[in-house]
């Protein structure tokens, strides 16, 4: 078997987005197939597309449950694009070429390039290598960690099978559960190994490859890059800014923390301000949040999670650019400075550049929702920017959404995961270089 995309004339932001549409394509043909449902009748087209969707984009929102719904075989396909999904189909089928020997051409090291984020196509196939390798490795660590402790509340098997998936499931962040009646995790908002083991697979799947590879070699080189210390930076300020604010506002509420000791209190802040940020498990009623609470929720949301990661959302180094960017002129700076590092002026704009594209796409797919969905303006916001952020928090929306509602989610969900620009240029005319510039103009801002 032979990795060739030679035969494609497509540039590889356009090769990532028929790619996941194909994968979305053929799971959507599987989950329809009557033996992928326990009660024997395929799912009808719309729900069918919706849950690939889901599963692909490592989302989570689901119009069914997934575990009284799909039968084994229906799990088994969702939790393999979920695998695909988060990794993505380019490091899948590299990882196939590597296995038959397959030598990986310029143009496939330019598709991984895009499909990882990267900026340079130096050792990309040896990052691929050490993707799918700490992968496995964690999920069959916590997967196991998962079935030790659901084997005292279930056979043994049912055990191991429950906690393999679920390691799947949130190391790539996608927010799926079996548990039923979509309870999610709520039921074990007081263990501690649940917890942290959930919390653990949800951060290092987030974080992104490229910081879990300067973390495990830190050993041997004795340095961390620019990039992992602004994401690590920024990944623990947001948690525990996070957790923080949902004690507070949820201290006394009785339908989430309000009922629970000390010990639930703190558990359910942190695993609350954690899974924002893509992941979309959960240990309290979403619903039951203050609005405070959901507005906030959806702020983590909008970040997300890591470049390069299995998350989604505009990237914990894109918010850092634009509050590095807000600061540098407050101060009167022209640079942007992290860790004695300057950045250039083109990440400035590509970060702006995100940063706005993904307001444009919430507003406006938040507005058409308004008009077509019979639900509160904060409902529907919420819904809609954890389908782009690719989290699956849902405060119940999703089950009531129209067939046009379900469509528009489903695009936002792609838009979410292939991110914006990749989706822009994928959509956009390619141009070759401006052989001129124009002459400087002067306004007036602010």
């Amino acid at each position: 078997m032979k990795l060739n995309v030679q035969w494609l004339n497509l540039s590889p932001p356009r090769i990532l987005v028929l790619g996941f549409a194909g994968i979305i394509l053929l799971g959507t043909l599987l989950l329809m197939l009557p033996a992928s449902s326990q009660s024997g009748e395929g799912l009808p087209f719309i729900d069918a597309l919706f849950t690939a969707t889901s599963a692909v984009c490592v989302t989570g929102l689901v119009v069914v449950d997934t575990g009284t719904h799909f039968s084994v075989l229906g799990q088994v396909i969702i939790a393999l694009l979920i695998q695909i999904g988060g990794l993505g189909f380019m490091t899948m089928a590299t990882l196939v070429a590597i296995a038959f020997k397959r030598r990986i051409s310029l143009r496939e090291r330019l598709i991984l390039q895009e499909a990882m984020n990267q900026n340079t196509m130096e050792g990309i196939v040896r990052l691929i290598r050490k993707v799918v390798a700490y992968s496995l490795i964690i999920e069959v660590v916590c997967g196991t960690l998962f079935a030790i402790r659901w084997s005292f509340d279930m056979p043994l098997g049912q055990a191991m099978y429950y906690g393999y998936w679920h390691a799947i499931s949130m190391f790539n962040n996608a927010g799926f559960d079996m548990f039923g009646d979509f309870r999610s995790l709520t039921s074990y908002v007081y263990d501690p190994l649940v917890n942290f083991t959930a919390m653990f697979l949800i951060i290092s799947g987030g974080i992104g490859f490229v910081v879990l590879s300067d973390l495990i070699d830190y050993h041997k080189t004795r340095k961390i890059s620019l990039h992992s210390k602004v994401v690590l930076l920024t990944t623990g300020l947001l948690i525990i800014l996070g957790a923080l604010v949902i004690f507070v506002f949820e201290f006394n509420n009785p339908r989430t923390l309000g009922g629970l000791n000390w010990g639930g209190k703190i558990l359910g802040s942190f695993f609350q301000s954690v899974t924002p940020r893509t992941a979309g498990a959960n240990t309290v009623d979403i619903a039951g949040l203050r609005q405070a609470t959901q507005f906030f929720m959806i702020i983590l949301m909008f970040i997300g999670a890591s470049p390069g990661s299995t998350g989604g959302g505009i990237k914990t180094t894109t918010f850092m650019i634009m509050i590095g960017a807000v600061i540098a002129m407050m101060r009167g700076r022209e640079d942007i400075v992290f860790f004695r590092y300057r950045l250039v002026q083109e990440r400035i704009f590509k970060a702006l550049t995100i940063t706005l594209l993904a307001l444009l796409l919430i507003i406006t797919v938040t507005m058409i929702l308004s008009t077509t969905e019979d639900s509160s303006f904060l409902m529907i916001l919420f819904e809609t920017t954890s389908a782009f952020g690719t989290v699956g928090l849902s405060m119940g929306l999703t089950l009531k959404l129209t067939t046009f509602g379900k469509l528009l989610i489903c695009f936002t969900m792609f838009a979410g995961r292939l991110g914006p620009i990749t989706l822009a240029y994928a959509l956009g005319q390619k141009k070759g270089k401006e052989l001129y510039r124009y002459p400087e103009g002067k306004m007036i801002i602010g």
